[in-house]
């Protein structure tokens, strides 16, 4: 399990998380929603250790502050938004970096390290980049190459900040599927940082929905993305009905009134 208690962090003088809990088990994909600035990518920040931040995380009683980096990565694995990856690395070199925190004094992957790296690249169906260098790769190719290279880490917690970002269609619906699979068939705790909110509540076991750095509310999709909910927290009017496809609701703009309130 991860668990947040109490997590506050922003930047310099800007303060951007307030007091933030959250607890995500294992087995279990939680969605961080909300609108821009709220504080979900500080969030994934924050508790990958990016930035500072008051609060305790922690995971079967230990705490991340307590331990060094290596450490921490043996028990989580982050796939950030839009990162700079080095252009002249091939895909299988940045993939086979998930290995990192488990390399000897020599640092040189084993068999074991390298059959990780394979199947990490097979679950993302990417088996075919492994030889391109990293600067020739579209933005959703290079996103799938993080997710691989976080596969290939083995950590019990995944962070994914916005994932989908810069995947068609066809690529967010088969990276989400693969994320939801492998944390209820793998146990791993997932949380992650989405703007979709039909493909939140389409892939989440919970949602947490992020305002002005606090949670807002938490619980099922059915729950959190109700109309009154998410139109004070986007300031927009929204319809929420049942899916006609699929089970849970579905998030649908709605026509704000004209000011003499007809229509």
């Amino acid at each position: 399990m991860l668990k947040i208690e109490g997590l506050s962090a922003g930047y310099e003088a800007r303060h951007v998380l307030r007091n933030v809990s959250l607890a995500v088990a294992a087995g279990e994909v939680v969605a961080l929603i909300g609108p821009n600035g709220a504080g979900k990518s500080t969030l994934i920040r924050a508790v990958s250790g990016v930035i500072p931040a008051a609060g305790v995380v922690r995971t079967n009683g230990d705490d991340f502050r307590a331990l060094g980096s290596m450490q921490r990565a043996r028990y989580l694995a982050v796939v950030p938004q839009a990162a700079a990856l080095p252009a002249a690395f091939s895909v299988w070199e940045i993939v086979l970096l998930g290995r990192t925190p488990y390399l000897g004094f020599l640092g040189h992957p084993s068999r074991s390290d390298e059959a990780l790296a394979h199947t990490a690249l097979e679950r993302v169906s990417a088996t075919h980049l492994a030889d391109r260098r990293v600067g020739e790769l579209s933005g959703g190719e290079a996103q799938r190459i993080l997710l691989a290279r976080a596969l290939c880490q083995a950590a019990p917690i995944l962070l994914l900040d916005e994932p989908t970002a810069h995947l068609d269609l066809q690529y967010q619906v088969n990276l989400l599927s693969l994320v939801r699979s492998l944390a209820h068939q793998d146990h791993l705790a997932v949380l992650i940082a989405m703007h979709d909110l039909n493909l939140a509540a389409r892939y989440a076991d919970r949602v947490a929905l992020m305002v002005n750095g606090e949670i807002r509310a938490e619980g099922t999709p059915a729950d959190v993305l109700t109309a009154e909910l998410i139109s004070q927290a986007y300031c927009l009017p929204v319809n929420v009905i049942d899916h006609p496809f699929a089970a849970g609701p579905l998030v649908l703009p709605g026509l704000a009134s004209p000011p003499d309130g007809k229509g």
